[in-house]
């Protein structure tokens, strides 16, 4: 992959101020797609205690829209139905602990720039160990449902680059996108290998953001 140019390369979570507006933009879409696919998924048939934790989650992201909607005094689109979602809670719980590991790594380089916002990537921390614990228990249960994990995994894994190009689509980003794109789907991938959905070799392993 080629390196990002000479005298553009950022620290370990260090943006420039110019890069708020496009975070923050990214961020209220990201939230706004999450919130969708948590009410999506509380039509599923999951454990009780999922779905009590997805009442929390569903209030957590509500809660960030109001303030990035206050912040860039625009709304995200609205949708007249929900996105689909996996029927089953192996499947579910991958699609939903990726993407939140995946907003985790955008939070992390919005509170980098904004230090006020540090209590939404607590709140990202916290969505993120909830879906590994309960990744954990079906891994651990070995047979058919971890096999679904495995799959589904490798699935949304072949996705993810083409998905973290297009948040990384502003003009304000370009000089950072090919080391940003590199630091975020290695520490997705981490979490992914750490919790055994993908092995040592995974399918798609070291793909490139696509225009590198």
């Amino acid at each position: 992959m080629a390196q990002p140019p000479s005298g553009n390369s950022i620290g370990p979570a260090a943006l420039p101020p110019s890069c708020e507006q496009a975070l923050l933009e990214r961020f209220l879409k990201a939230e706004a797609m999450a919130l969708w696919a948590v009410r999506s998924a509380k039509r599923r048939d999951i454990p009780r205690h999922v779905q009590t934790f997805l009442d929390r989650h569903e209030a957590d992201e509500e809660e960030h829209l109001r303030r990035f909607e206050l912040m860039l005094e625009k709304a995200p689109r609205e949708r007249t139905e929900l996105p689909q979602v996996p029927a089953n809670w192996e499947a579910l719980a991958v699609q939903l602990f990726g993407y939140e590991a995946l907003g985790l790594e955008f939070a992390k380089l919005l509170a980098s720039i904004r230090p006020d916002l540090g209590e939404i990537l607590q709140d990202e921390v916290v969505h993120v160990e909830f879906f590994e614990r309960e990744l954990r228990k079906i891994l651990d249960t070995g047979g058919g449902r971890a096999r679904q994990a495995h799959v589904t995994a490798a699935a949304w894994w072949k996705k993810l680059p083409r998905t973290v190009d297009r948040y990384l689509g502003d003009e304000s980003l370009a000089p950072y996108r090919v080391e940003l794109a590199r630091r975020i789907l290695s520490a997705v991938e981490h979490r992914f290998t750490s919790l055994g959905l993908l092995g040592m070799e995974p399918e798609g392993r070291n793909v490139q953001p696509t225009g590198s």
